[in-house]
């Protein structure tokens, strides 16, 4: 079945769809974009989403081209065009088309662009963990805003790949932010804790909700500043976001976490997510 796309308030198949040369998303990472998952052919968590977009674009100036009932519409829409059960939606806002100069142009009108992508639950990984490598981040200080500037994410992702694996933990000076494309936490004494929710990590929404599954089940929750030490010394690590889940780290630069498997707190957070979900997969 040939792809559709959402192109402005338009479903159109993926052959139809045109970039023009003169989009400011094109030439200078001028937009935003959200993630979302899909499980049982439904968006999840998708408030919390759209307001992330609302925050964000309000932030770059950006005006949304529709409200977040009517977008959320649409992507629904999109979601039963394509017949997506499990799986994500890219939705991307540009600030449009305009003759290439720095200053924001008055009379442009963004771009929306949104699809889908079948994708299973990353079962394995969340099973067995993932390893990671540490690296400065040299990022720049709007880390909350969820932009298309994602070359330093990128470049990190491909700094850890090289080495073998997973993902790649940042730090500045030694305190711990996040991933390339996830948020990090660790537990001590039975603890959860995690960097706030500032100017320096992305507010992931997976993010969010583990820590509200975690506050019910009564795991005390800490967003605070933690550094490398903290890291390496920690009785667990895990990782969160809208593709990865509640992924157990067990390895960092080569050197197991704790026991090198995945702990009792990051398996209960597990559990929680995964009742979390089951209203919207097919039993």
């Amino acid at each position: 079945m040939t792809p559709i796309y959402l192109i402005q308030d338009r479903l159109v198949p993926k052959e139809e769809v045109r970039v023009s040369p003169d989009d400011r998303g094109y030439y200078f990472g001028d937009g935003i974009y959200e993630v979302f998952r899909v499980y049982g052919g439904k968006l999840f968590e998708a408030e919390a989403h759209f307001k992330r977009l609302e925050r964000t674009a309000a932030a770059v100036r950006i005006d949304l081209p529709a409200a977040s009932s009517e977008l959320q519409k649409q992507l629904e829409q999109l979601i039963a065009a394509n017949s997506l059960i499990e799986g994500t939606v890219y939705l991307q806002i540009t600030r449009g088309t305009a003759p290439r100069a720095h200053a924001i142009p008055a009379e442009a009108e963004p771009v929306l662009m949104a699809y889908t992508t079948e994708l299973k639950r990353p079962v394995r990984m969340m099973q067995q963990g993932i390893a990671v490598v540490t690296m400065e981040d040299i990022r720049w200080l709007r880390c909350d805003l969820k932009t298309l500037n994602l070359l330093p994410n990128t470049l990190a992702k491909q700094h850890a790949l090289d080495q073998g694996a997973d993902d790649v933990v940042l730090h500045r000076g030694g305190l711990v932010t996040e991933c390339s494309a996830s948020n990090v936490m660790i537990v001590k004494q039975g603890a959860i804790i995690t960097h706030p929710a500032d100017n320096l990590i992305l507010h992931g929404i997976t993010r969010a909700v583990a820590l509200r599954l975690a506050r019910e089940l009564g795991i005390p929750v800490a967003e605070t500043p933690f550094t490398l030490d903290d890291l390496r010394q920690a009785e667990e690590a895990f990782v969160t976001g809208t593709t990865i889940e509640v992924t157990p780290v067990i390895s960092l630069d080569g050197i197991p976490v704790a026991s090198g498997s995945p702990g009792p707190v990051t398996r209960r957070l597990q559990q929680a997510f995964e009742q979390a979900i089951s209203s919207c997969i097919p039993q």
